[in-house]
């Protein structure tokens, strides 16, 4: 706390201001995550809510900290920050992306799981949890990157298919895939060959992310223990999740 009132004292603004930005992009970070379904708040969009008023420039960074942590004390949630990834056929153009640019946030409960499950989540949503989960998982086994119709074979043998608009739990099943790019979890790529132009899509920052990416490892790790067709476990585990 001794830090924090010696960082404070830097910038030239009293106490009720400073509670006042930290309050609004407390807000901020939780209206989007519900509108935008859990998508990535770019760090740029937070900076913007502080440098309209305020103009010294490690400011920012001080509102965010102070944010990140009463996001932790009062309402149980990690802001994590991610650094965007690119696709693997695009790392040169990765490199001349600003820092900022680069940097977005989500939140994560810090509820140990089986309280998390029992009081918080949606089983409204679950279904969405065991999709995303099936498809990195899917994606994972291919070495990180798989093409569009790869991905959409072993979907088919689930019975998921990309004209499907009316799945009696996913609706428009082609749309909830491209959820997941917008949630960061994959990232689509188009690449020109001589065969023409194929998609590939690719795990992001968000599927990368340590906490995720060992769940997923974890997952596959059991099912290939006990069983020798992921397809059957990842239909299995789809199953459990959205209460076929």
């Amino acid at each position: 706390m001794a830090n924090s009132v010696e960082d404070f004292s830097q910038f030239d603004i009293s106490k009720e201001e400073k509670d006042k930005l930290v309050a609004e992009v407390i807000r901020y970070i939780l209206f989007k995550t519900h509108q935008n379904s859990g998508c990535p708040i770019k760090r740029e969009e937070l900076t913007q809510l502080v440098t309209k008023n305020y103009n010294q420039r490690s400011f920012p960074a001080y509102i965010i900290n102070e944010a990140k942590d009463k996001l932790s004390t009062i309402f149980g949630y990690e802001l994590r920050e991610l650094q965007r990834s690119r696709p693997s056929t695009n790392q040169a153009r990765s490199s001349q992306q600003s820092v900022a640019d680069a940097k977005s946030y989500v939140i994560i409960s810090q509820l140990p799981a089986e309280v998390y499950r029992k009081y918080v989540e949606d089983v409204n949503t679950s279904h969405m949890t065991g999709f995303t989960f099936v498809v990195i998982s899917l994606v994972h086994l291919a070495g990180g990157k798989i093409a569009e119709e790869n991905l959409w074979h072993h979907l088919k043998r689930m019975g998921l298919y990309e004209t499907d608009v009316n799945h009696p739990v996913l609706g428009n099943v082609k749309q909830v895939l491209e959820t997941l790019v917008q949630q960061r979890y994959l990232q689509k790529d188009r690449v020109t060959g001589p065969e023409g132009t194929t998609v590939f899509y690719e795990l992001a920052e968000r599927a990368l992310d340590g906490p995720v990416s060992e769940r997923i490892k974890q997952y596959i790790s059991q099912v290939l223990t006990s069983n020798s067709s992921v397809s059957v476990y990842v239909y299995m585990y789809l199953c459990i999740a959205s209460s076929f």
